[in-house]
């Protein structure tokens, strides 16, 4: 993490030398979505502060809303959704995948993991599109989680990790293998969940010692031994 907040530095500071303000906020909205998923949320909303004000374009606006959602900024996540959605209400892309995702991340973040499924429905047609990169079955199983269900979750991390080539390199490619693990232990397959534990542990060896979800994964781990 440390590594990639250096990167994501020199990204946005290149692309501000080119006055690409849009491609800079991204860069850093980019570092704001993983800050958030392996739960740093404060940094997650600095750098969506900063994005905002550099380069408010709906682009940035939808990378900013999943950023908010994900980091427990429920008003401003909702407010970007109802936002796009009004502007933008037969664009496909939003309309089905972007906005549902903002939603479902305001609902997982309220405790409400059957309203974050039920408006990730918009999304299951175009889930293995390039554009999703398989984000809402990612949420869709951090749902399932949450509601105790053990073969739906996995059904979704293992979704992910079968379709490597659209996810690239985003972030959930690696925590898949860790909400895996989590979802075979509600199943109490203890042989299964050390596995998918183990494989995770083995891509983050060299992981920064203070990542939080890096720090509860050794630690969930360990009680399986």
């Amino acid at each position: 993490m440390k590594k990639a907040r250096e990167l994501a530095e020199r990204a946005r500071e290149a692309a501000l030398r080119e006055e690409n303000k849009e491609r800079a906020a991204n860069s850093q909205l980019d570092g704001a979505t993983n800050e958030a998923e392996v739960g740093n949320p404060d940094s997650a909303r600095r750098q969506v502060a900063e994005a905002l004000a550099l380069s408010p374009t709906r682009v940035v606006q939808v990378n900013a809303g999943i950023a908010l959602g994900r980091s427990g900024d429920r008003k401003r996540a909702t407010a970007i959704a109802d936002e796009l959605e009004k502007k933008y209400p037969a664009y496909t892309i939003y309309k089905n995948i972007w906005v549902p995702a903002i939603r479902a991340s305001v609902a997982l973040d309220a405790n409400n993991p059957s309203a974050a499924i039920a408006v990730l429905h918009a999304a299951s047609p175009f889930e293995l599109g390039f554009e999703a990169h398989l984000y809402p079955n990612y949420l869709r199983g951090l749902a399932y989680l949450e509601e105790k269900d053990g073969p739906n979750a996995a059904a979704q991390f293992q979704k992910i990790l079968d379709h490597a080539g659209i996810v690239l390199n985003n972030l959930i490619g690696a925590l898949a293998h860790l909400q895996l693990a989590r979802a075979y232990v509600l199943q109490g397959d203890t042989a299964k969940a050390k596995a998918a534990y183990q494989d995770f542990l083995t891509l983050w060896k060299d992981a920064d010692p203070d990542i939080p979800i890096f720090i509860a994964a050794k630690a969930e781990y360990a009680k399986l031994q």
